[in-house]
């Protein structure tokens, strides 16, 4: 039996509302002790002593809203390059999303990427299976047969549902398989020919706009549903304070629902396009000043509950032209933790609601093991130093892609050491 010792670290696991300075014991896998008792009966013996002094361990973050070229688009992303980012980044665990080609919709797909995976991956790669056959929006997947196989939660990755009675049937079905629906909400005819935010700055670049009703009428329709049904909602990706007004009455009025933001509109805002930068071309698109604020509110407060990369390398085929006419998505593996480590630093959100909302919230929504450092639990843990400053830079880039939001970016918080069931698969 193998066993490591971290120890003088500053032990953060929001699962226990533990923040306190002490050591990790790490045996043959699982965590063994963690926190400021964990060492009272003396270091094991044979064990390989880690000193964390000025260092931050917590559970490994858990991103569930990643999108990869495998199979179709290797080119752009495989889930072994997609690891490979995930553990320099911190993240042990991610949910792969569906659009891939062919779409995740079948019990095939499933057991390809979770054979894949294991063959090739250095974290926990959890499928997400399609709610409607090939994406289309109309004849629904076998939940049932996909759950069995091993999908954990189903989505149609990037595009919405537009038929209130298909959305209304699969939150019915995946209600009476114990699963998570989660939407990412677009209404496709407001949004229509819009490139990014609506409001004054669009209209100076001479850009056509996406209003934020747009999102938040299909998400109001989806939060009425799931009440309607019983079943466990999941607003995959909100951006405006109206969405978050929205969420907050439908938590309230007692449905089973919870939110995720990307990191993306948690530190950025329209003003950042500049001038037709297109690596700030996403989806939800890039929001006002005040949106990303009552984003972060909201994160602060509770009505989001995790934070996303919404990790969508995409190629310079798609990323190099003109700016309505490039695609949507960026990478953001590698940066999910810095980036929003700078919520912390400026003392806008809590460190320990953070890690809850990267790492514990994910986990416990999608029922995935991890998000914890307590004993008997999977070794899946990352070792920060919180205030190392670094810039990114495309040639340090792991990604097969390099479109980040944040290349040349100055951020504070830096991953030193990640683990995954006890072994070390990224070490700075």
């Amino acid at each position: 039996m193998s066993t490591t010792v971290f120890t003088n670290a500053r032990i953060v696991d929001p699962s226990r509302n533990l923040d306190e300075i002490g050591s990790v014991v790490v045996q043959d896998g699982r965590i063994a002790a963690a926190g400021a008792s964990a060492l009272n009966q003396g270091t094991p013996g044979g064990a390989e002593v880690v000193d964390c002094t000025g260092m931050a361990i917590t559970p490994g973050l858990v991103d569930a809203r990643v999108f990869v070229g495998e199979p179709g688009a290797e080119h752009r992303e495989t889930i072994a390059s997609a690891s490979r980012a995930a553990v320099a980044g911190g993240v042990t665990s991610f949910i792969m999303m569906p659009d891939t080609d062919p779409v995740i919709d079948d019990i095939a797909l499933v057991e390809f990427v979770l054979r894949t995976a294991r063959e090739t991956a250095a974290v926990n790669v959890y499928p997400a299976a399609a709610i409607t056959k090939a994406l289309e929006g109309r004849e629904m997947t076998e939940f049932g047969l996909l759950r069995e196989a091993g999908a954990v939660a189903f989505t149609d990755g990037r595009r919405s549902i537009a038929s209130s009675l298909v959305m209304r049937r699969a939150l019915t079905y995946a209600r009476d398989f114990g699963a998570v629906v989660a939407h990412e909400t677009l209404d496709a005819d407001l949004a229509a020919g819009g490139v990014m935010n609506e409001g004054l700055f669009a209209s100076w670049l001479g850009l056509p706009g996406i209003p934020r009703e747009a999102e938040l009428i299909p998400l109001e329709r989806d939060l009425s549903l799931a009440r309607l049904t019983g079943s466990r909602y999941h607003a995959a990706k909100i951006s405006t304070a109206l969405s978050a007004a929205a969420v907050a009455r439908a938590k309230s009025g007692g449905a089973d629902v919870t939110a995720g933001v990307s990191i993306n509109n948690l530190s950025l805002n329209e003003n950042d396009i500049g001038e037709y930068r297109t690596f700030f071309r996403l989806s939800p698109p890039l929001r006002s000043e005040e949106d990303r604020l009552a984003m972060v509110e909201a994160l602060r407060d509770g009505t989001i509950d995790l934070i996303v990369s919404s990790h969508d390398p995409q190629d310079v085929d798609t990323k190099r032209l003109p700016f309505a006419d490039a695609a949507d998505g960026a990478i953001g593996l590698e940066t999910l933790l810095a980036a929003a480590l700078r919520l912390h630093h400026n003392g806008d959100v809590p460190l320990m609601r953070l890690i809850e909302a990267l790492s514990t919230a994910p986990a416990k929504r999608f029922g995935l093991p991890g998000g914890t450092l307590r004993p008997g639990a999977p070794a899946d843990l990352a070792v920060v130093d919180l205030d190392e400053p670094w810039i990114v830079r495309e040639d340090e880039i792991l990604s097969r892609s390099k479109n980040t939001c944040f290349e040349g970016a100055r951020l504070q918080g830096r991953v030193k050491r990640t683990l995954v069931a006890g072994r070390t698969v990224f070490q700075a």
